[in-house]
């Protein structure tokens, strides 16, 4: 029998998710996902990956063609050529610094394009194939040190992109963070964010782990639950490093990474802090809800259908639930004993704020901090997306302090 407390508890947990209901920012009214598309694209305008014109030129085009899948398709692709031209151009007259800014707006783009295309659309592939070229042939003129790495991981590798600390060298080894993404996103959308870190000395090694980017395209390795398989290969690989202090080594990861990088650090006790940028506990009951949606028809979730499915490596939504089952923090966020920042927005329109609270209480930390960002300060929506710029700062600092 629920206690009246329990019954007041859950009438405070439905009024803070019906305002966070009326928060969301909706470029396209009535269309969650799309919305979510234009905010993932417009939070890399700070870090040169993105320009705000550009994408309310697209936005704009599409107002009348809300839910047209083929339409984004289309309209973001024929926006990321343009621009690639442009990079093109600057490149051929010796511009460097402007080709490469174009370069990585226009990987942005050609990513936001795919978004929505189904996992056996060809073009989805070849989309992504342009993401990495832009980003590849960009980043090297702003970061000329950049490298794209491969880490062995069971008779395979998982590619990463390293990007050494400012004053980092082989003779001043510093500090380094291990990020690894989410559901939907890959290694060429979240290494520009991670330039903050750069800016504080810490080395910053993307991975596209299991389940992401390149290693779910290229390579078809599909996500697993015991992430801190792959967590511990990307330890041992940049461990090796001569720039690297193998002492301070961190782990981060963000938005279905919640769930990664705590399940990692509980059993990979190498990593000497560990960051759960935007909350996860029981991955299962959040796809719980999600799949209701999904399967009314509603708009209300921030990725496809096909999605979930596809990153898990199965043909069948039903098949994914159950493979879910495992994906949970109970009995595992105890184990963890480093440092560790779990942040989190508290209008989440994606996974709900109560995943932090539930999370920070099960996580074994003496030295835990939980960070719940309000729409007063910014950074209130999923990962911080709603301000970026405030968001990264706050985990660098806490990362910096820390590791």
């Amino acid at each position: 029998m629920r206690s009246k407390n329990d019954q007041t508890k859950n009438d405070q947990t439905m009024s803070r998710r019906e305002q966070v209901k009326d928060h969301c920012l909706m470029y396209f009214p009535g269309n969650f996902m799309w919305s979510q598309g234009v905010l993932i694209a417009l939070g890399r305008i700070p870090f040169g990956a993105a320009e705000a014109g550009e994408i309310f030129k697209v936005a704009m085009k599409l107002k009348n063609h809300v839910g047209d899948n083929e339409r984004w398709f289309t309209d973001w692709t024929l926006l990321a050529d343009d621009i690639e031209q442009l990079a093109i151009q600057e490149e051929k007259q010796n511009h460097y610094r402007t080709a490469g800014g174009a370069f990585l707006r226009a990987s942005n783009y050609h990513f936001i394009a795919e978004r929505y295309l189904s996992a056996k659309d060809s073009r989805k592939l070849d989309s992504y194939e342009k993401v990495m070229q832009c980003f590849q042939r960009g980043i090297h003129y702003l970061y000329p040190q950049f490298e794209k790495v491969n880490i062995p991981y069971e008779g395979k590798y998982l590619p990463a992109y390293f990007l050494p600390g400012r004053d980092v060298t082989a003779e001043n080894p510093g500090k380094t963070i291990i990020g690894f993404g989410g559901l939907d996103s890959c290694k060429e959308s979240t290494i520009p964010l991670l330039t903050e870190f750069i800016h504080r000395n810490i080395n910053c090694l993307m991975v596209d782990g299991p389940g992401q980017g390149e290693s779910l395209r290229v390579n078809k390795i599909p996500s697993r639950f015991d992430y801190e398989v792959p967590a511990s290969a990307a330890y041992d690989f940049v461990a090796k490093r001569r720039d690297v202090d193998s002492n301070r080594i961190g782990l981060m990861a963000l938005s279905m990474g919640g769930y990664y990088a705590p399940r990692a650090a509980a059993f990979e006790h190498r990593f000497k802090v560990c960051v759960a940028w935007g909350a996860h506990f029981d991955y299962h009951s959040v796809w719980v809800e999600r799949r209701k949606v999904l399967e009314s028809g509603g708009t209300r979730a921030s990725a496809p259908n096909f999605q979930l499915p596809w990153v898990l490596g199965v043909e069948t939504m039903d098949e994914a639930m159950k493979k879910l089952q495992d994906y949970t923090l109970e009995g595992v966020a105890d184990k963890i004993d480093c440092p560790i920042l779990i942040f989190h927005g508290e209008n989440d329109s994606i996974v709900p704020v109560e995943n932090a609270y539930r999370l920070y209480e099960h996580v074994g930390s003496r030295d835990k901090t939980l960070k719940i960002a309000t729409s007063e300060e910014g950074g209130s929506e999923h990962i911080g997306a709603d301000n970026l710029t405030r968001t990264l700062n706050y985990l660098g600092d806490w990362i910096s302090d820390h590791l």
